[in-house]
């Protein structure tokens, strides 16, 4: 679908969070996201990604914009330059709200990768409605995400909307059941990922269960040190049995993922969908989650729930898979055909293409 002023595609700028640098070496979540969709990006889209100068290794299948951070205004000058017809910044509303002011004529979105501010407080309550009212719409990755932000701020509800998170299956695509007798755990070193609780959990599995390992891959480690050091602490006595990795590159990540046969998305928060969750059911791994916000969502009735998550019932969990090999295979098998087909990059790109074409006020099959 043209515009039918300018007979061109409809141009949408994604904007990477402040400090983004968009590098395939050392992908995060909300960038693996942008990569994700962008390599089905429609013809009626002309797409652009800018973000933070610096990357060497691009791997976009859209160009790719690199702004100087020193100049205050590249951006903006950067994004007139484009003229897009709608701003897709991901995460950071400060900024959206800066590009808006400057960029009045473009529609302005924020693709949010977990929930927005809420307070209690009256007054900073109000607050952040009127920052958010600045915005003509926002994109969730999940229906739970959604309900949040429609719950918070009712008057807002018609400006929300869900294209739940993409994962292509192929690069950790590995055929469930020929694996080592191994337990990975993958995620940020921090409290609400569930890290105190798998450390707790894993010495009575491993202790009642001796030809079996664990993987601990900590992301953020720098950041969270201190706070985890304690907590892997007492695993250190297994030693090669437990391996802790920290911040591991990507195709790291996914050797270990193929090779594991339990994977644990213990969260203690609503994750926002839980794309480490998505990553396990690719790889072909029977996963134990909390099914906490959107991981439900991410897995579906493929995965073995627990909540509350307590180290007594993450040992059980493991322990009941380790001994249930035909249901730790059935778990694998249609967890990654469900990934599939329900997360599939093509399927979540034409939601976000039909959504951009109705935010634009078009029409079109996508």
């Amino acid at each position: 679908m043209t515009d039918h002023l300018s007979g061109q595609p409809l141009r949408i700028a994604i904007v990477v969070p402040p400090g983004g640098l968009f590098c395939s070496r050392q992908p995060n979540s909300m960038e693996t996201v942008i990569r994700t969709l962008s390599r089905h990006v429609s013809a009626q889209e002309d797409v652009r990604i800018f973000c933070t100068a610096g990357a060497r290794q691009y791997d976009s299948p859209v160009p790719v914009v690199p702004v100087d951070p020193a100049q205050p205004n590249a951006l903006v000058e950067a994004l007139r330059a484009f003229a897009p017809h709608i701003v897709e910044c991901h995460q950071h509303v400060i900024e959206a709200i800066r590009i808006a002011s400057q960029l009045p004529k473009a529609i302005s979105v924020v693709y949010r990768h977990n929930a927005l501010k809420v307070s209690k407080n009256g007054f900073s309550r109000w607050r952040y409605l009127q920052r958010y009212k600045k915005i003509d719409h926002f994109v969730f990755v999940s229906q739970s995400e959604h309900r949040i932000f429609a719950h918070d701020y009712p008057s807002l509800a018609d400006r929300a909307h869900v294209v739940p998170n993409a994962i292509h299956v192929d690069p950790w695509r590995a055929e469930p059941g020929q694996r080592e007798q191994l337990i990975v755990f993958s995620g940020r070193a921090m409290p609400e990922k569930g890290v105190a609780e798998v450390c707790a959990a894993l010495p009575a599995v491993l202790d009642a269960r001796p030809e079996w390992r664990a993987v601990l891959l900590l992301n953020d480690w720098q950041t969270h040190e201190a706070w985890a050091t304690p907590h892997v602490a007492p695993l250190r006595r297994y030693g090669e049995r437990v391996q802790l990795m920290h911040s591991a590159p990507l195709a790291e990540v996914q050797t270990i993922m193929k090779s594991a046969d339990i994977a644990l998305t213990p969260s203690l928060w609503a994750e926002p969908l839980g794309l480490t969750a998505l990553e396990a059911h690719a790889a072909g791994v029977a996963l134990i989650s909390s099914g906490r916000g959107g991981l439900k969502e991410a897995s579906g009735p493929h995965a073995l729930y627990v909540d509350p998550v307590t180290p007594e019932a993450l040992t059980t969990a493991m322990l009941h898979l380790i001994d249930h090999p035909d249901e730790r295979l059935r778990l694998a098998r249609s967890a990654q055909a469900y990934v599939e087909n329900e997360h599939s990059p093509a399927r979540r790109a034409a939601e976000l293409t039909a959504l951009r074409l109705k935010m634009a006020g078009r029409s079109g099959t996508g």
